[in-house]
């Protein structure tokens, strides 16, 4: 006999029962409210063309490595599961993936992927049934059955999810032809890029040199030449805030910033483009590169993001086989305060300039940077990241940075995922972790709960739009009651 699968409607607030009346107050009041996703790593061919995907693994499974992961933990290989590698797309039939998959779902119990799924399959696909090994093929038909049907096509999807903006990730290197097909096609649904430089800023990314070339050619610039290389960026830029860009996102291992003079800069590109650079050389270039790009945004008002502190590709062997994003990238300490001072000398007071900082690094949320994006008017924290992106790590967040950050120099909540279908669920989860938190002020005595309310439609809905300059228009945002 299937067991049920069962949503608690009071899941993630407080225990207690008057502070869990007041969250699920403010939860009724913010849970409908549009999703802004500002930030997230969804493929734009999905809604240029709109079709239908294949089957539940293609979806659900094979693109997402916070599941493949905990998979690969367990001796589970990634060619079982249908994840592509280097020499190819994956042999594994896509049923027996996801029987494979349903085997190990006790593995999740207890993380954010356990919530996100659950929701997924109870909201989006109306499965009332745990996934487990017996009930694997149920599962793989009634979803099978959905995807073939126009209602859960991509734009149908994400206009059911009340998606109001999707911001994709894409490198100068890249085209844009996707985004450039969905403003051609007619459709409502804004979906915008955003402006990723990495592979052409970082000499130790393996596509450095055919990204470089490639950055050439779209832009018509010498760029082994630094003047030509910074003219590069400027005009991609300027291409992608034509693809409706607002932001930019800067993946370096570390938060160095370096603010060197024109020759000194100029002599460290021609090591760099030469091959003649050390590993010195390459973070001496990623510093200075963030501060470049920092120039260019207080230029052209694109609002910057940086996300350092993983090991990426910390697994050799798995790089090589699988390539980049296969669940092996490990957080490390990260210095802010020293690593963010050369740039933070040049622009930190500018008023035209805005910059988000994530971090993996939790020890530094207290002591570096709540104190950080409580100071300089630049600076704004962007919420858990990652690892961090879970009940726990919400709650860790927002106890270790309002007291020095406040609310109002953070910026709400992005779902970074590559999972179109657990968008809503991680906004879900978001929205009951923070209704928690406000709960526990008010009943407490620190937030009147008029004052909650607001704080709580605000880190749901208005501190990000104002972050990333997305239609910054004030009043109610109509509600979207059909949200999956």
């Amino acid at each position: 006999m299937p067991r049920p699968l069962k949503l608690d409607p009071d899941r993630l607030l407080p225990a207690d029962p008057s502070t869990r009346a007041v969250a699920r107050g403010l939860y009724e009041s913010v849970a409908g409210l549009p999703i802004v996703s500002p930030h997230g790593h969804t493929d734009p061919a999905w809604f240029a063309s709109d079709s239908a995907w294949t089957n539940p693994t293609e979806l659900l499974l094979a693109p997402d490595h916070y599941l493949y992961r905990m998979l690969y933990s367990q001796s589970v290989p990634l060619q079982a599961l249908g994840v592509a590698g280097r020499a190819g797309p994956s042999p594994a039939d896509p049923r027996e993936a996801w029987r494979l998959f349903a085997r190990h779902y006790r593995l999740f119990r207890g993380t954010p992927s356990r919530l996100w799924l659950d929701h997924v399959f109870a909201h989006v696909f109306d499965i009332d049934v745990a996934l487990e090994e017996e009930t694997a093929d149920l599962y793989y038909d009634r979803i099978d059955e959905a995807l073939a049907t126009p209602a859960f096509r991509p734009r149908a999807l994400f206009d059911r999810f009340g998606i109001e903006l999707l911001a994709t990730t894409e490198g100068p290197h890249e085209d844009l032809r996707n985004h450039a097909a969905i403003r051609a096609s007619g459709w409502k649904g804004r979906v915008v890029t955003t402006y990723r430089p990495d592979a052409v800023v970082d000499p130790e990314h393996e596509q450095f040199a055919e990204a470089l070339a490639r950055f050439a050619e779209l832009t018509g610039e010498d760029v082994r030449d630094w003047r030509g290389y910074l003219a590069a960026h400027r005009r991609r830029r300027a291409d992608f805030r034509a693809a409706g860009a607002t932001a930019t996102d800067h993946g370096h291992p570390t938060a160095a910033t370096a603010d060197l003079g024109a020759q000194a800069a100029e002599a460290l590109f021609r090591r760099i483009v030469t091959g003649n650079w050390s590993p010195e050389d390459a973070e001496l270039f990623r510093a200075q590169m963030l501060t470049e790009m920092a120039a260019m945004s207080v230029e052209d008002g694109m609002v910057m993001q940086i996300h350092p502190g993983a090991f990426r590709n910390h697994n050799r062997w798995l790089h090589q086989h699988y390539g980049r994003d296969k669940g092996a990238d490990i957080p490390m300490p990260t210095d802010y305060v020293r690593g963010l001072k050369p740039l933070l000398d040049r622009f930190g007071n500018e008023p035209r300039l805005s910059i988000i900082l994530f971090t993996l690094d939790e020890t530094a949320y207290a002591r570096e940077l709540a104190p950080l994006a409580g100071h300089y008017p630049c600076l704004k924290l962007g919420p858990a990241w990652w690892f961090h992106d879970s009940p726990e790590g919400m709650r860790r967040f927002r106890e270790m940075t309002t007291e020095t950050a406040g609310f109002y120099n953070s910026v709400g909540f992005n779902d970074d995922t590559r999972a179109f279908l657990s968008i809503p669920a991680r906004h879900d989860v978001a929205r009951r972790v923070d209704c928690a938190f406000l709960a526990r002020l008010v009943a407490e005595g620190r937030l009147q709960d008029w004052e909650a309310a607001e704080v709580a439609h605000d880190l749901a809905y208005g501190l990000v739009k104002r972050a990333y300059k997305l239609d910054p228009a004030e009043g109610s945002p109509s509600l979207h009651a059909g949200r999956g």
